[in-house]
């Protein structure tokens, strides 16, 4: 069983016998270095990465101040999250190594009218002009490389067939938009795009009359020029998505706390929040500006906003980004300052005496999460809700 301790402050008259040890109070600097060891623990987790959020408060008993100058908090029952704090930037989202999309051409003739930037363009719509004929854009992954017509098969028609059907210009019933094959069906919904775009209605696709990209595009920067000759391999422009994304450079310590599915809370310029998602953590540390950051080098990782519109037409913005890593429905939390370093290692806390608060014992506890920001740990140990520790008065 634990000592009982006695706080209660004793007359400093010469004739007065010393207390007895175990009556004795702490000594100031020893108490001091305790409660800095449990404060270097939160210290040693934040550098890591592991910053944490959790609420405190409550309507229990509220902290009380003792006669010793110490202050009374109850041990509270409350949730937990583990989270990795950074700052990252508000951008589109580019491909998934970070690299733009290029927009080929291979028409030939004159540029005649090309995309500014910022421009958005969806599947099915032109994208430039040679000639004054349209270039329209398909959503497929495989690059356009030859002419398509009726008997072509491949990967690029299953993609044209898809864009045909969900563009509305054939049926399932009329085309399967997962057949990789050109049929007259397909001819024929070719012709009603192509007279939508006031082009030549000729149901088959002339290599550069479209340019096969992943979706639709935001266009970040115009390469070519109108009036310049349009060569074939020319590159137009680049382009990211019309998707909005938030990068984040992450130390390396701090990867296997975080994985694809992680919930984030984004802050933006205004102070607003928005939800969102990890999508991709990069698996290849990259050297980071020495003149600005000594880490050494990061990991990039990509969060999907859950809700886009309420970035707004916000590009390269700062934002600070919390990433739920981990999280505890029903966590036993103390203040941090409660931590008191034991002599033969780990912690414990001291625990007044419901009936007399100048009595205390000292409850050996094993941490669990920390909260750097409301400055709590989750405990356990002989505790019960309602306990109350003592801490250092503010």
């Amino acid at each position: 069983m634990s000592a009982m301790v006695d706080r209660t402050p004793h007359t400093a008259a010469g004739t007065d016998p010393a207390p007895p040890a175990t009556e004795r109070r702490r000594p100031r600097g020893r108490r001091r270095w305790m409660v800095l060891a449990g404060a270097g623990v939160l210290a040693l987790l934040t550098a890591a990465g592991a910053a944490v959020a959790g609420p405190f408060g409550g309507e229990d008993t509220p902290p009380a101040t003792s006669t010793d100058g110490t202050t009374l908090v109850p041990v509270r029952e409350a949730p937990l999250s583990t989270r990795v704090t950074r700052s990252g930037t508000l951008s589109y989202a580019a491909q998934g190594d970070g690299t733009p999309y290029t927009v080929v051409n291979q028409a030939k003739g004159v540029y005649t009218r090309l995309p500014g930037e910022g421009k958005e363009i969806g599947c099915g719509r032109t994208l430039y002009r040679v000639d004054e004929k349209p270039v329209v854009l398909i959503c497929g992954k495989t690059p356009v490389y030859r002419a398509l017509s009726v008997g072509a098969k491949g990967r690029e028609v299953r993609d044209l067939n898809a864009n045909l059907v969900r563009l509305g210009y054939a049926e399932k019933t009329e085309i399967d938009p997962d057949s990789d094959y050109y049929g007259w069906e397909t001819a024929e919904a070719v012709a009603a795009l192509q007279d939508d775009l006031g082009a030549a209605e000729t149901g088959e696709l002339a290599l550069g009359d479209a340019v096969f990209l992943p979706g639709p595009i935001r266009v970040s920067k115009t390469m070519a020029k109108t009036g310049a000759p349009a060569a074939p391999g020319a590159q137009v422009a680049q382009a990211t998505s019309t998707g909005r994304q938030v990068t984040v450079e992450l130390d390396p310590a701090q990867q296997t706390h975080v994985k694809a599915g992680d919930r984030v809370q984004i802050t933006l310029p205004d102070n607003k929040t928005t939800p969102g998602r990890v999508s991709r953590i990069g698996t290849v540390a990259k050297p980071v500006d020495e003149e600005k950051d000594s880490s050494g080098s990061t990991i990039p990782v990509s969060i999907e906003l859950t809700r886009p519109k309420d970035a707004g037409t916000l590009d390269q913005a700062p934002v600070r980004v919390e990433i739920t890593t981990d999280k505890v429905a029903k966590a036993l939390v103390v203040p941090v300052t409660a931590l008191l370093g034991r002599d033969g290692g780990g912690y414990a806390v001291e625990v007044a005496d419901p009936a007399d608060a100048r009595k205390r014992r000292l409850v050996p506890v094993t941490l669990g999460m920390f909260d750097s920001g409301d400055g709590l740990v989750q405990v356990s140990g002989a505790l019960s809700v309602g306990d109350r520790v003592v801490v250092p008065a503010s």
